[in-house]
C-alpha cells in the first residue's frame, strides 16, 4: 500500500509581468514563447498547468492589486498603493492620513493650463534635495480655502512631501475629515494637460473628498509657482536643461483594518522581494519581509532568493518569491530585452530546481499580470501561465511553460480568488465545508480549537 506525505509548505515564485502579446519580430510569438526555457518547461511537465488572471480577462491590473488578490484579499479591502509604498519606506503614516504617490515632472503653461512634458527630469542628488526642500511642507487653511501658515483651525489640512527615491516620494495629507476618494493629477501620456484632483463620482457630495481635492489642487498650484521661481530652475534653463517645475500625484492610500495573512489562511507567510510596494504590502498583511536587491543578473538574483526561501521553509508555510525583471524589461518596449530577462530567470530557476522539488514543498510558478513589450499599454488584460508541482499534484500533458501551451492544462482557468484555497488544498489543509471546529468558519484546518475538558 503506497502512502503520501503531505507537503509542509508552499513556495509561490512570481515572475512579475511575465505574460505578453505576440509580435511579428518574434515570429508572432510572445517573449515567453520565443525564449529558450528548458527549466520552466521541465517544471511544467512535472505537474499541473493552466492560465491565471488575478481578476478577470481584459482587466489590466497593476502589481499591487494583483498581488492583493492573489494573497486572498478582496477589492473592497484594498487600502491603496500609496500606503504600501509609504510603509515599505518606513514613513510615518497614521490612521486617517492619506498617502499619495508623487513625483517631480516638467510642465509647460499654455493658456493657463499645465501640460505635462516629461516625468522625472534628470537631476543630481543635490538638485533633487534642493527641490524637495522648497516644497516640503504646506498647510491648507480650511476657513478660506487657501494655502499658507497654519491658522490653528482644527480643520486645517497639513501637506508634507516625504522623499523615497530620487524624484519620487509620498505626499502625506494629515488632518480632520479627509478622504482618499480623489482622482489622480498625473496624465498617462506626455503633452497632455495635468488633471485637476476631483472627488470620485460616488463621493462627489462628501465634504471630506471635496476638501481633500481642494487642498491637493491648492498644494500643486503653490508648488508649481514655487518651483518655477526657484533660482535652481533658472540656472537649469541657462544650461538648456529641462525645468523641474511641477508635482503629479496618483494612487492614494490610507491605513485600514485588515485581517492578518496568518489568521486568514492559517499559515505563517514570508515575502522575498525588492521594491517599496512589495515590502509595504507584505508588512501590511503581517507577513515576514525579506528585503533583497536587484542586480544586472536577474537569474542569479532569483537563484539567491530561492536559496533563502528554502532556508525559511522550516518556519514559514507560505513563501512568496518575487522578481520584477520581466516587467522591467517589458517597460523598455523592446521584446528582445524581455526574452533575455526570461532566459536569465530560467537559468536561475534551473540552478535551484532539484532543491525546490524536495518532496515536501508545493511549488507554484506564475505571474501577477501581463506587460506588453510594445504599444501604449502599461499593463494588459491577458491571462498568464501557471504551473504547480509537488507531492500529490496531478501531472497533465502540457510539455512547455508559456501562455498558449499551459492553456489546456489540468488546472484550467484560475482566478485570483482561487489561488489561496488551492494552496490549502495542495497542502492537505482545506477544511471540509460544513465542519466547524472553531466558532469562526475559517477555510483551513485545524483551527484554534478549544479542547473539551471535564
Amino acid at each position: 500500500m503506497s502512502t503520501r506525505r503531505s507537503a509542509d509548505r508552499c513556495l509561490l515564485i512570481l515572475l512579475d509581468g511575465l505574460g505578453d502579446r505576440a509580435y511579428p519580430a518574434l515570429g508572432d510569438r510572445t517573449p515567453l514563447q520565443a525564449a529558450h526555457t528548458p527549466n520552466l518547461d521541465v517544471f511544467a511537465q512535472g505537474g499541473s498547468c493552466g492560465l491565471l488572471h488575478a481578476a478577470r480577462p481584459g482587466i489590466a491590473l497593476p502589481s499591487e492589486n494583483a498581488h492583493f488578490a492573489l494573497f486572498g484579499y478582496q477589492k473592497q479591502e484594498f487600502p491603496g498603493r500609496g500606503l504600501f509604498e509609504a510603509l515599505g519606506a518606513g514613513l510615518d503614516i497614521r490612521p486617517g492620513d492619506i498617502a499619495f504617490l508623487v513625483h517631480f515632472s516638467e510642465a509647460e503653461v499654455r493658456e493657463q493650463t499645465l501640460f505635462l512634458k516629461k516625468h522625472r527630469p534628470k537631476t543630481t542628488k543635490e538638485e533633487a534635495k534642493t527641490f524637495i526642500k522648497a516644497i516640503a511642507s504646506y498647510t491648507w487653511n480650511a476657513r478660506n480655502g487657501t494655502g499658507g501658515n497654519s491658522t490653528g483651525n482644527t480643520e486645517d489640512i497639513f501637506v508634507d512631501y516625504l522623499p523615497t527615491k530620487g524624484l519620487d516620494g509620498i505626499l502625506r495629507l494629515r488632518g480632520k475629515g479627509i478622504s482618499r476618494q480623489v482622482t489622480d493629477t498625473s496624465p498617462p501620456q506626455h503633452d497632455h494637460p495635468l488633471l485637476m484632483a476631483l472627488p470620485y463620482r460616488e463621493a462627489e457630495n462628501l465634504p471630506a473628498a471635496q476638501r481633500t481635492a481642494e487642498a491637493l489642487n491648492s498644494y500643486i498650484a503653490w508648488s508649481h509657482a514655487t518651483l518655477s521661481q526657484h533660482p535652481l530652475n533658472q540656472k537649469r534653463q541657462e544650461k538648456k536643461q529641462e525645468p523641474v517645475n511641477v508635482l503629479v500625484t496618483q494612487r492614494p492610500g490610507t491605513p485600514g483594518q485588515i485581517q492578518p495573512f496568518a489568521e486568514r489562511w492559517g499559515m505563517q507567510g514570508a515575502s522575498l522581494s525588492s521594491g517599496l510596494m512589495y515590502w509595504g504590502l507584505a508588512s501590511y498583511l503581517g507577513m515576514r519581509v525579506e528585503k533583497v536587491k536587484d542586480t544586472d543578473d536577474p537569474g542569479q538574483d532569483l537563484a539567491e532568493r530561492l536559496g533563502l526561501a528554502t532556508s525559511l521553509g522550516k518556519e514559514y508555510e507560505f513563501i512568496h518569491v518575487h522578481t520584477k525583471a520581466p516587467d522591467a524589461a517589458a517597460h523598455t518596449k523592446n521584446p528582445d530585452r524581455k526574452v533575455a530577462a526570461i532566459e536569465s530567470l530560467d537559468k536561475g530557476i534551473g540552478r535551484m530546481l532539484p532543491e525546490l522539488l524536495d518532496g515536501r514543498t508545493v511549488v507554484i510558478i506564475t505571474a501577477d499580470h501581463s506587460t506588453p513589450s510594445a504599444g501604449p499599454q502599461i499593463h494588459s488584460g491577458e491571462p498568464v501561465p501557471i504551473a504547480v508541482a509537488g507531492p500529490g499534484i496531478r501531472r497533465d500533458l502540457v510539455s512547455g511553460f508559456d501562455e498558449v501551451q499551459c492553456a489546456p492544462g489540468a488546472l484550467g482557468w484560475v482566478q485570483g480568488r482561487d489561488l489561496m484555497p488551492m494552496v490549502l488544498n495542495f497542502l492537505d489543509r482545506a477544511k471540509l465545508i460544513g465542519l466547524m471546529d472553531t466558532p469562526d468558519d475559517q477555510p483551513y484546518w485545524p483551527g484554534k480549537r478549544t479542547p473539551f475538558r471535564l
